[in-house]
């Protein structure tokens, strides 16, 4: 995950003096009204794919000078794509027709939810005057009913707008906007076909700027919670600290490295919080994800007599079955808005950053985990990842050159699978961004995700590692990524089939068909000539591919199709399907 993005912090200010606060434009129809409020957000790109009872919305949205639409192949590349934008940006909108566009998004927006993503997701609905009547309408779930696509939305948005009259149009998508970013979540926002292009006087008035009150925590609740963890923390001989994911969303990241760097204790971070810590900070020892943590690391969290979890999320695949050792008697969990002490006493109305800042000062110095970790340590030889360059590529081979690569103006993006295990391993130097779908774990969200935080962060470039299962439900979205003229270097690790899947359960349904994969690449590129691919086989050809990808052919898209065996995996992965497979089979 990206250190300096906050899902609540994306060109807009925690104040009303700060807002954004242009005029509206000379058009006061609905649909530029709500053009303009996007860019007021930050948004510049908006994902959709055309269909009828949007076609005036997407007139509105392409005659706003600061909005590029982004045609998408299919609606759940598209919000993929959307979810990849937000995590850079801090939020997102993508744009899809009545029940075929929009329930065919639902999987992308169900991640978005869980994962904390605030989208907009904007779909057109039939022209308002078919509300309360009984016609028979294309796309329609008969009989019809308007509700249909909003009820499938209700549990994956925390706020569900209908636009199907003017008079108030202009409040609920205000709301429907506020929402959305108060909540980090997907909103959904349904407007009819024939509204777009209606003129309203309120959309001709200067708009509200969006105003978000800065959130201040009790200080009573805040002062007893800082007393109680103070008083834990210092009785304890070997303290951590683990970042959780939950940091990105609480704008905490900045007040819990500068909780390290005061109280010197080592610090550690799950493995969805991978991005949000400076890896270069001198305490930081990588990741805790249980039997497959970074090496080293697990005996450090796991014999400290007292850790410090920030915004942490114990799912199973988090968990790695039973072996993430979480004792709550010597636990302090942090979440945004309150604090747990030792399984014990809970305090609300407490903002994450704040208590870590008045902790920060209570803290005496102790640097005894670090110094264990120190005398542990033993640096990573590289002796047995030389072979013969022109042997078969192995996994290990592929990550010892992809860490040369990584640089501040790299991002890295992994899809599910082992490249959640071998990315963890990465050393991101300062700046350098990651972010990966952990929770939520659909595969292919990579590409689409891709797609996305390209499109929102030019200035860098993306690294996305990809397995050929995945890449199959999702490779559309290369095409999307060549019209827009990206310059992304694309790691496809083709081992046949679903390995995760193979290790849990040998069974021919995990081998999957294998493709011509550089020549449907070339195929999206139509003779254009945007794009670069090599297909490796040894690590003589991967050093080859890759100084082409950063030299000559920097500035276009490369595409690096990687063979290696089905068994070939990293051996976290192992470990992980040994702990996982059992409660799941």
């Amino acid at each position: 995950m990206a250190a300096d993005s906050s899902l609540l912090d994306h060109n807009m200010s925690d104040t009303c003096e700060e807002s954004i606060s242009e005029t509206v434009s000379a058009d006061s129809t609905l649909g530029a009204y709500l053009a303009h409020r996007l860019v007021q957000v930050g948004i510049t790109d908006v994902f959709a794919v055309p269909g009828d009872s949007i076609l005036s919305l997407l007139d509105h949205i392409t005659a706003q000078p600061s909005l590029n639409l982004i045609a998408c192949c299919n609606e759940l590349n598209a919000g993929y794509a959307a979810d990849g934008y937000a995590r850079s940006r801090g939020v997102a909108a993508c744009v899809f027709t009545f029940n075929v566009g929009g329930l065919s998004v639902v999987n992308a927006i169900a991640g978005a939810f869980c994962e904390s993503i605030p989208l907009l997701c904007i779909v057109g609905a039939p022209h308002s005057n078919y509300y309360g009547t009984n016609a028979t309408l294309h796309h329609a779930i008969a009989p019809l009913d308007f509700n249909k696509e909003l009820r499938c939305f209700e549990p994956i948005t925390c706020y569900q707008a209908v636009v199907n009259d003017l008079e108030d149009a202009h409040e609920k998508i205000d709301a429907a906007i506020t929402t959305a970013l108060k909540e980090s979540k997907p909103v959904i926002i349904s407007i009819s076909s024939n509204l777009p292009g209606r003129p309203h006087p309120s959309f001709n008035q200067k708009p509200i700027p969006f105003c978000f009150p800065l959130k201040v925590s009790n200080p009573m609740s805040l002062e007893a919670a800082v007393e109680a963890a103070a008083k834990f923390l210092n009785k304890a001989e070997k303290p951590v600290l683990v970042g959780g994911p939950k940091l990105r969303i609480a704008d905490a990241c900045g007040p819990f490295v500068e909780l390290a760097d005061a109280c010197g204790y080592a610090l550690a971070v799950m493995p969805a919080a991978k991005g949000l810590v400076p890896e270069n900070h001198p305490q930081f020892i990588g990741t805790y994800w249980g039997a497959v943590s970074t090496e080293f690391c697990a005996e450090i969290v796991e014999s400290a007599d007292a850790y410090l979890y920030a915004g942490p999320i114990f799912d199973d695949l988090t968990c790695v079955g039973n072996s993430f050792i979480f004792n709550k008697e010597k636990a302090i969990v942090v979440q945004p808005e309150r604090v747990v002490i030792a399984n014990g006493p809970t305090f609300g109305c407490i903002q994450m950053k704040d208590f870590f800042q008045a902790l920060a000062k209570r803290l005496k110095r102790n640097t005894a985990s670090y110094e264990s970790y120190r005398r542990i340590y033993v640096p990573e030889g590289l002796t047995l990842l030389y072979c013969n360059p022109k042997e078969p590529l192995t996994i290990n081979v592929l990550f010892k050159h992809t860490q040369r690569m990584l640089s501040s103006d790299s991002i890295v993006i992994s899809d599910a699978g082992d490249s959640w295990f071998n990315c963890q391993k990465l050393k991101l130097p300062q700046g350098c961004g990651y972010e990966c779908q952990l929770q939520y774990a659909s595969i292919g969200w990579s590409i689409g995700a891709t797609l996305g935080y390209a499109q929102a962060t030019p200035e860098k470039r993306v690294m996305s590692f990809t397995g050929d299962g995945s890449f199959q439900m999702t490779a559309q979205e290369m095409s999307t990524m060549l019209r827009c003229g990206q310059k992304n270097i694309i790691f496809l690790i083709n081992n046949g089939g679903y390995a995760m899947e193979e290790l849990m359960n040998e069974a021919p349904y995990n081998v999957i068909k294998n493709w011509d994969y550089t020549g449907l690449i070339h195929a999206l590129d139509n003779g254009e000539g945007k794009c670069w691919t090599a297909k490796v086989h040894c690590e003589e050809e991967l050093t080859g591919a890759i100084a082409m990808a950063m030299g000559d052919k920097k500035n276009c898209l490369c595409f690096i199709e990687v063979i290696v065996d089905m068994y070939d995996t990293s051996k976290e992965l192992l470990q992980f399907v040994n702990c996982l497979a059992a409660p799941i089979l």
